[in-house]
């Protein structure tokens, strides 16, 4: 069993899921993600569940697709297990699993798995947030996507933001941390600026200045007073992105500006009075790194009071077209162009959808471009993604 972080406030294990006693019930669904204009999210409950194109035909759930036949697919998924098994129904254009061609003996499905039927496909989901009612104060902007995955986010960004405490945001470089953090500080009701500030791109020998300010003379260079983003940040936000960055040797000054409210700017004796909240973002295991030694425990449980972690994509499969088809949009507007939105083949839109996507938004963003700056245009078949697209 892995160690857990030492000295972590209470606060964090409360936004990690169910209380102490309290079971989560598994759930599972079936979310319909191509074509876009078939909206179907099916909950699956414990016994079998038949799929084919027309509604009540044998007992059947209706998936209105000319390439569904009538008695298509038989799911069932067993909670107790957390596990979900298909077969085919022996149906015209068959069905698969991963990849796989499903036959008439039961398939085991993996989580996240995408299911094509026909030439419908679905991603089966599974967790405990089937109940859960959608949050409507957060925006779909900041925080977008069907997949229960977004919807586990935004119920947990929803309660922190009023806080008052810290929050660390935890996820894979290209996953959307900073548009998160201005979420929190657009829901906090905090009347002054957000400003984000890169650690990795700070010189080391200015970090300390430009967090707490610095006094005129207080080293070579210094010609004026400077307040520093703490100060610049009075009553709004300070975003610190990759905090992991930090050097070691300014975390307790950063510490001890966070929970005394106050700071000292380099070169002066005085301290002065600070009301900022602070949102911290990592791509690093900062939680392994205290344990070792190589980031500070104090400051650690500090900056975890919450903890949001933002799913890569590979976790959110229900949200990859979509993904794709909004920065599509971007990418037109950002150039002034009238451009239709990306028309996929199925076999291409599934293989995008099993992509493990290492690079998240940036790797798909790049796909997104390729595609768009083709000079062919129409269906986009898998011959035509480009060569790094897997198969």
């Amino acid at each position: 069993m892995a160690k857990r972080p030492l000295a972590v406030d209470a606060t964090v294990e409360a936004s990690r899921g169910p209380r102490p006693g309290e079971e989560a019930q598994r759930r599972g669904r079936l979310i319909s993600i191509y074509p876009d204009n078939l909206q179907v999210i099916l909950d699956l409950a414990a016994g079998p569940l038949e799929l084919g194109r027309e509604a009540q035909t044998h007992g059947a759930i209706g998936l209105d697709h000319p390439t569904v036949s009538r008695r298509h697919v038989r799911l069932r998924f067993d909670p107790t297990l957390d596990a979900v098994w298909v077969e085919d129904l022996g149906s015209r254009n068959g069905t698969w699993a991963g990849g796989r061609k499903v036959g008439e003996e039961a398939t085991l499905l993996e989580p996240d798995e995408v299911l094509r039927i026909g030439d419908v496909l679905m991603v089966l989901e599974r967790g405990a947030t089937l109940d859960e009612p959608e949050v409507k104060e957060v925006s779909q902007d900041a925080a977008p996507g069907r997949s229960m995955a977004m919807r586990r986010l935004r119920r947990e960004l929803s309660r922190a933001a009023p806080d008052l405490s810290p929050v660390l945001i935890l996820g894979a470089t290209g996953t959307g941390k900073e548009r998160l953090a201005l979420e929190v500080h657009r829901l906090s009701g905090r009347s002054g600026r957000f400003i984000p500030v890169n650690c990795a791109t700070l010189a080391a020998h200015l970090i300390e200045s430009q967090l707490f300010g610095h006094v005129k003379g207080a080293f070579t260079g210094a010609q004026n007073d400077h307040e520093g983003l703490f100060v610049a940040a009075e009553n709004g936000t300070l975003f610190l992105d990759e905090i992991g960055e930090l050097p070691l040797d300014l975390q307790p000054k950063l510490l001890r500006a966070i929970q005394e409210k106050e700071v000292r700017a380099l070169g002066s004796t005085k301290t002065s009075k600070v009301d900022v909240r602070i949102v911290a973002a990592t791509h690093v295991d900062i939680g392994a790194r205290a344990q070792a030694g190589t980031f500070r425990q104090d400051l650690y449980a500090r900056l975890s009071l919450w903890q949001l972690r933002v799913p890569p994509l590979r976790d959110r499969r229900a949200d990859i077209l979509a993904f794709a088809d909004r920065l599509h949009r971007e990418w037109c507007e950002e150039r002034g162009k009238v451009d239709p939105n990306l028309n996929f083949h199925v076999e291409a839109a599934e293989r995008l959808v099993r992509q493990d996507w290492t690079e998240n938004l940036r790797g798909l963003s790049r796909l997104v471009h390729e595609l768009a700056v083709r000079p062919e245009r129409g269906l986009i078949r898998p011959e035509t993604l480009p060569a790094w697209v897997g198969r």
